[in-house]
Parts: structure tokens; C-alpha cells; sequence
């Protein structure tokens, strides 16, 4: 299915490439040593009740970069703070080095057509059909035609993998995979640098889940994207991610790698990833690698 999907975007890469042109150019985007991303001792309260005390961190360009945590611990909450929707009570965000603080007021700051978001459960617009649903940050953000926006959209949507049969369908009508993978087709339709995801596997069976951990990956290496995941998804998090923050009574518990985190002696990040559904994961993530290693050594 991958070789079928992206075969079918060639015609229009230089259009694609066409979105990034008129995107602002900035210094530290372009400096691999520079983060995308740094949160620096963010606290954040909704009245009384507190979120975050002093949450950093920093994601670098090209990672798959996941924040885990228990329920009510603020994932979803610093995403939105990272993206600008949310003003932090303390502390700073920058995003390729510009203050989120800027991008709060709207979505015209050009930094915006630079990152790309998949909320929960894809949010489509249930009155629009999915390929409506696709091109809406082109018809906001850009002046293309509607010849041009009608040809992305068709790439984007075989990209992620759905037949081009579906573009006409209305989100009733499609699967919950179907729709998460037409969420993602809108999250990068605009080309972006960065992508959010929200609990992307969030309620989809184990099948389908890894599926669409593998699209993540194969559109990650085709698109040069720097992913940032908030997900409690222990089996996407060993697949996928290159580093995972957990958080955990108001600030990072710890930063690492799975292996790394698996073997913390944190008490709230070991009852994390060491009990009974994190080593079941760990052992299926075991697993997969010897498979791997195997599939790759077999001289048949």
C-alpha cells in the first residue's frame, strides 16, 4: 500500500514544495543544534487547581518526541500551550525560537503554516466529506487554485494511505482509522516542519494502532517532520518514539529514551512503565525486534 500511496504524488511535488516558499525563514530553524521546541519552567493553574509547577524541557529537529504521563497530569494541556491556544501562568515557549506568546492571537502569524495538528480523535467537520475536510488549511492559508488545492488534496489523501474512493465520503461513513488517517491527511497538508499529535491511537484496536505507527514513521522519513505525540499508548510509545517525557506531579518526571525510562527508580515513572500493561508492552516491543532482526537476516 506505501509503494501505491506515495507513487502517486509525484505530479505535484513542485507544488508542495510551492507551500514552504513563502513560510518565514528563520536562523534557528535551520540549526540542527538548535531545538524546535524549548519549554523552560512553565506552571500552569485553571483557578486553584495546578497543572504544571516547572515543566522543561526541549525537542530537537527530526525526533519522534512523546509526553506520557497518568491521567490529569497536563500532556494534552502543554501541547496546547506549545501550539499557542493556552498562555502558560509562568514560564516561557519558544517554537522555532519565536515566544508562543505571539501565536496566541490568531492564526496568521507565519510560524502557524509551519506545524500541523491532529487533535483527538481527528476532529473532522462532520458536515464536510473528507476531502473538504483536508484541503480547509489550504483554502484559509493559501491563494492556490482550486485545480492546485483539489490535486494536493488527492496526494495527501493517497499518502496516508486511503483509497481515492474515500475522498467523497462524509466522517459517519469512514472507520476510526479511516478517520484518524484523514485527520493526518489535513495535518500535513500544508507540508509543515512540525507535526502535534494528540492520542493518536487513542480507542483503535492493536492492529490498526500499529498501522497507523508505521504511516507516522514512513511520512516522518519522507517528510523530514519533527512529531511531537502526547499519547498514553505504552505499545506506539516502544514502536515509535525516540524520546519520552513523563510527567507527573507538575513537572518532568524524567526524559530518555524507553529502555532508559523502563529502568528509572522514580517511583511514578517504574509503576508506569513496570507494571503490568508497561511490561507487557516492553515484552511485545521485545518481541518485534527479534521479528525484525530475524525478517532482515533470513536469506530466503
Amino acid at each position: 500500500m506505501r509503494s501505491a500511496a506515495f507513487c502517486s504524488i509525484g505530479g505535484t511535488s513542485s507544488v508542495l514544495r510551492s507551500l514552504r516558499e513563502g513560510q518565514l525563514l528563520m536562523s534557528s530553524a535551520t540549526n540542527l543544534q538548535t531545538p524546535v521546541i524549548e519549554v523552560r519552567h512553565v506552571a500552569t493553574k485553571f483557578g486553584q487547581a495546578v497543572v504544571h509547577e516547572d515543566v522543561s524541557l526541549s525537542i530537537n529537529p527530526g525526533e519522534i518526541f512523546a509526553i506520557a504521563g497518568g491521567n490529569g497530569c497536563g500532556k494534552t494541556t502543554l501541547l496546547r500551550e506549545i501550539i499557542g491556544l493556552i498562555v502558560p501562568s509562568a514560564g516561557t515557549i519558544r517554537l522555532f525560537g519565536i515566544d508562543s506568546r505571539r501565536l496566541e492571537a490568531g492564526d496568521g502569524h507565519p510560524v502557524h503554516r509551519r506545524f500541523g495538528v491532529m487533535f483527538q480523535h481527528g476532529a473532522l467537520f462532520s458536515s464536510f466529506t473528507l476531502a473538504e475536510n483536508v484541503a480547509v488549511p489550504l483554502r484559509e492559508h493559501t491563494t492556490l487554485s482550486a485545480d492546485l488545492i483539489r490535486d494536493i488534496v488527492a496526494a495527501k489523501i493517497a499518502m496516508v494511505g486511503l483509497p481515492p474512493d474515500s475522498a467523497a465520503k462524509y466522517p459517519n461513513e469512514l472507520s476510526g482509522g479511516m478517520r484518524r488517517r484523514a485527520a493526518l491527511a489535513r495535518a500535513i497538508v500544508m507540508d509543515p516542519e512540525l507535526l502535534f499529535l494528540d492520542e493518536p491511537t487513542a480507542g483503535l484496536d492493536p492492529i490498526i494502532a500499529a498501522g497507523f505507527d508505521d504511516l507516522v514513521l514512513s511520512l516522518k522519513s519522507l517528510l523530514g517532520l519533527t512529531v511531537v505525540m502526547v499519547t498514553h499508548d505504552l505499545d506506539s510509545l516502544w514502536r515509535i518514539a525516540n524520546r519520552v517525557a513523563v510527567l507527573g506531579r507538575g513537572k518532568v518526571l524524567g526524559v530518555g529514551t524507553m529502555q532508559e525510562l523502563s529502568q528509572s527508580d522514580d517511583p511514578v515513572i517504574r509503576e508506569y512503565f513496570q507494571g503490568p500493561r508497561g511490561r507487557a508492552a516492553s515484552e511485545q516491543a521485545a518481541w518485534n525486534t527479534r521479528d525484525h532482526r530475524a525478517s532482515t537476516t533470513d536469506p530466503a
